[in-house]
């Protein structure tokens, strides 16, 4: 598989359209809120529930897409083994283990857990995929990591014994969802964003809906409000099928590190929003954070 993916690097040495970078931007901005939301949604509904009520809710998008755009997409009896693959990272090691992680630790904690996913990605990309590892990639996810940790520390990392569990199946989803995010070029490069996440998600769903239909089923739904069902209807739509697909259309277009490296924009998103919707104050650990986070992507797209 190695050598397959090393193959298409090719493809991605051409310069990426600016437009790129601001699908990248509007996928940031729709997965900001996610941390908060999942933390939010995880106490009203236990996490084999949510996750199968969030996958359902996405495969019916992507179904519906699928069926607009003409039908669903044949696959290749070669690409089976990491079709599979990718679904089960998506749905019940990514998905699952983090909605199943953020009820016994804090959004701050999981936000700065998911702000080593560029370093993963720049990481695997260079073995799985051949990426270059330049000095100016390197710097770049060093300053977005120390931006972003500058950026959540202000809010507050709590390193309490209590959240250890809760971590480190934040971090095993953090794992799934950096080797989701290289694995996924081959992909894409074959069936396109839309037919790979629709491939990924559809199938992830069917994997663990043996492991989360008694819970569902077993769950008393009256007993959430229309608040509730709003932010699962979030993660069904925005997180798992608008955020997956922008994600997935620039990873077709350019390098998995550089990529990746938007992610860190995430915490600095989600303050700007508070600070225009609930009129939050700006501080200068937040002026100074940001521009590192900035930064850091900046000289990255150069390296």
């Amino acid at each position: 598989m190695r050598n397959t993916l090393r193959g298409m690097k090719g493809s991605l040495d051409r310069s990426p359209d600016s437009s790129v970078y601001l699908v990248l931007l509007v996928q940031s901005l729709f997965a900001s809120g996610t941390h908060l939301v999942a933390k939010v949604a995880a106490r009203d509904v236990e996490p084999f529930t949510l996750t199968l009520v969030r996958s359902l809710i996405a495969a019916s998008a992507f179904s519906l897409l699928l069926l607009l755009r003409g039908g669903f997409p044949r696959i290749r009896r070669q690409d089976w083994p990491l079709v599979l693959l990718l679904a089960f990272l998506a749905i019940p090691l990514n998905q699952f283990l983090f909605l199943f992680g953020i009820r016994s630790t804090t959004p701050s904690n999981a936000a700065l857990l998911y702000a080593t996913t560029p370093i993963l990605v720049v990481l695997f990309s260079r073995w799985l995929l051949g990426e270059r590892l330049t000095r100016r990639k390197l710097i770049g996810v060093a300053l977005g990591f120390a931006g972003v940790a500058i950026v959540i520390l202000e809010r507050g990392v709590d390193a309490s014994i209590e959240y250890v569990h809760g971590n480190l199946i934040i971090y095993v989803a953090v794992l799934a969802w950096g080797l989701y995010t290289v694995l996924g070029k081959r992909l894409i490069m074959q069936y396109g964003p839309l037919d790979a996440s629709a491939i990924t998600l559809l199938i992830g769903t069917l994997i663990f809906l043996p492991i989360g239909i008694l819970p569902a089923l077993q769950f008393d739904y009256a007993s959430i409000g229309g608040w509730t069902w709003a932010q699962i209807v979030y993660l069904g739509v925005i997180t798992s099928v608008v955020s997956y697909l922008l994600w997935y259309y620039a990873l077709g277009r350019v390098e998995a590190g550089k990529v990746a490296l938007f992610a860190n924009l995430q915490p600095i998103l989600t303050t700007v929003l508070a600070v225009v919707l609930l009129g939050q104050g700006v501080t200068l650990q937040f002026v100074l954070g940001g521009i590192l986070a900035i930064l850091g992507v900046v000289i990255a797209q150069f390296g």
